[in-house]
């Protein structure tokens, strides 16, 4: 019966859920793209700044719009969650300034397969029934990945920066288990949203302010600054929406695509250089990722969160 509700909702729906993942994960690799380019002209905490200031922006209009209020009664859980995700934010757009865009964005997509070592590790702690040997396998497989691309021929600054995309992917899985918790709460994603754009300003003023300084505007550097929070705020309107229309197995999976359309705007805008290694371990990266989700969902359904890229 919850296939046949899932598949009439589809139909009704002008775009179906793999089309509106497709385009969504299309759109987060353009945002990626966008931060590159802004991060020649901008500090990492200039950029989170910006992207704070426009997503707030578009959640208070739409809130407004809808008739909906941004009042909560959980205001210490939205600071946790939205500190977490905003640290995992700045870590993720240093990485893809100082990495192959391609590199960058896999590492962030470890979350899925950091999600399944939590649930390895909390299984184990409570005395469960024992490490589930797939799930186990799926998190090697993830961290063979890491391996290939954090090979030991890239430079001194490229590896420091590959661990801060590695630390953004794990800071990335906790706030997914805090959004999540959020959502049992009753908290609709956009008002989550919204206080995670609020954070973001406060943050990203608070370390330009005192450490990195304001630079001056040119006509290109304000361009992507508001491409970076335009397409992330429709990226995850589209995906938000293809997770409640569709099945979130399939989402999950399409949604290793941006890595592929990360790749593409690399070699063809930034000339990266990917090795063949590289490619290995972003394949065993997405491999698993969609392992660990497929393996969490059948373990735990009910907990089973949306694990979109990005904080």
């Amino acid at each position: 019966m919850r296939a046949d509700r899932i598949l009439n909702r589809e139909r009704k729906e002008k775009l179906p859920a793999p089309v509106l993942m497709v385009a969504a994960t299309f759109l987060f690799a353009t945002m990626g793209m966008c931060v590159k380019f802004a991060s020649a002209e901008y500090s990492t905490s200039e950029i989170v700044f910006y992207r704070g200031l426009v997503g707030a922006a578009i959640m208070l209009v739409l809130t407004r719009t809808h008739g909906l209020t941004l009042r909560t009664s959980l205001p210490s859980l939205h600071f946790s969650r939205s500190i977490t995700g905003v640290s995992a934010l700045g870590l993720w757009f240093y990485a893809i300034g100082e990495l192959p865009l391609s590199t960058a964005v896999t590492l962030n997509y470890m979350s899925p397969i950091w999600m399944a070592l939590m649930l390895l590790g909390g299984s184990a702690f409570l005395g469960g029934r024992g490490v589930d040997v797939r799930l186990a396998c799926t998190v090697l497989l993830g961290f063979a990945g890491v391996v290939c691309i954090l090979q030991p021929t890239m430079e001194h600054n490229q590896l420091w920066a590959g661990l801060m995309g590695l630390l953004s992917g794990l800071l990335t899985a906790m706030a997914y288990l805090q959004v999540s918790a959020l959502g049992k709460a009753g908290e609709p994603e956009g008002r989550v949203v919204f206080y995670f754009s609020l954070c973001s300003i406060g943050a990203g003023a608070l370390v330009t302010s005192l450490v990195s300084g304001w630079h001056v505007h040119t006509l290109k550097g304000l361009s992507m600054l508001l491409a970076v929070g335009l397409l992330a705020t429709l990226a995850q309107l589209l995906m938000t929406r293809a997770y409640a229309i569709g099945r979130m197995l399939v989402n999950g999976s399409l949604q290793y695509l941006s890595i592929l359309w990360s790749y593409f705007y690399g070699v063809l805008l930034f000339n990266d250089l990917v090795t063949g290694l590289g490619l290995l371990g972003m394949g065993l990266i997405a491999v698993a990722g969609i392992a660990a989700a497929r393996l969490r969902q059948s373990i735990t359904p009910a907990n089973s969160i949306n694990t979109a890229p990005g904080p």
